[in-house]
């Protein structure tokens, strides 16, 4: 009786393994549109449940982020004026809440579409990019609107009483935390840049004179106020993150 032989599959290398897509599954667009209107609804659901969580706390998150203005006095110059404040505060923060579950949801989407490679990044991007946005919100809360608020009430002490609309001061605060948090995201660009070989650790690094220009730029941009001291320190940090992240880059070996 002939033996019969068994055929083994190719070895496949490294590359073409990282390379493939292990879920690969066939969709229509109608398909896709679908899935993206499912996630977004999920996650809007979870920032709607979060506001009303935070709304109910909200008293005490309007009394942290006041400390920084300590001595000033809080107006409310409209009827429903500290409600609507409250409603803003519970917003931000209940997106803050519900962030890791809408960043679940986007991994979900997009981790069809990805190979080996890319999912290896997905998780540390992730993390990273969670754990540099709430260091950019402590950076501004610890050092940015105490610097700010301190300027602004010390140039005009002897001129004006500090009586400040609750209104426009959470408007400032809130719009400058945030800013900053979107702003201590650069490592994390740079690490997809570099991972995805678009731009390796010496172009980086080359390019640092645009870069220094680029900080003062954006440190004008994004800080609500228009003192020296606050967009000189969002400036310095930029430029710090911007070459710790050409230090992770060049470790990774891009």
């Amino acid at each position: 009786m002939a033996e019969t032989e068994v055929k083994t599959p190719p070895k496949l290398n490294d590359d073409t393994y990282l390379d493939e897509l292990p879920d690969e599954v066939e969709m229509s667009l109608f398909d896709h549109l679908e899935e993206l209107r499912l996630r977004i609804f999920y996650c809007l659901l979870a920032v709607g449940v979060g506001m009303i969580g935070c709304f109910i706390f909200v008293k005490p998150l309007v009394q942290l982020l006041q400390i920084p203005a300590n001595g000033v006095k809080f107006l409310q110059l409209a009827p429903g004026e500290f409600f609507f404040v409250s409603i803003k505060v519970a917003g931000y923060s209940g997106i803050l809440v519900a962030s890791p579950y809408i960043l679940y949801q986007i991994a979900q989407f997009v981790l069809p579409g990805l190979t080996r490679r890319e999912r290896r990044l997905l998780a540390p991007v992730f993390f990273g990019s969670s754990v540099l946005f709430f260091a950019g919100l402590a950076f501004a809360y610890i050092a940015l609107i105490p610097a700010a608020l301190q300027f602004f009430i010390s140039y005009g002490a002897d001129v004006v009483e500090q009586a400040w609309s609750i209104d426009r001061y959470f408007e400032f605060v809130l719009l400058l935390l945030f800013s900053t948090g979107l702003a201590f995201q650069i490592p994390i660009i740079q690490l997809i840049l570099g991972f995805l070989n678009i731009v390796s650790s010496q172009q980086m690094l080359s390019g640092w004179r645009f870069v220094v220009l680029g900080s003062v730029v954006l440190g004008a941009v994004l800080t609500p106020s228009t003192d020296p001291l606050t967009q000189s320190l969002l400036a310095g940090a930029v430029l710090g993150l911007y070459f710790g992240g050409i230090g992770m880059v060049k470790l990774t070996g891009h």
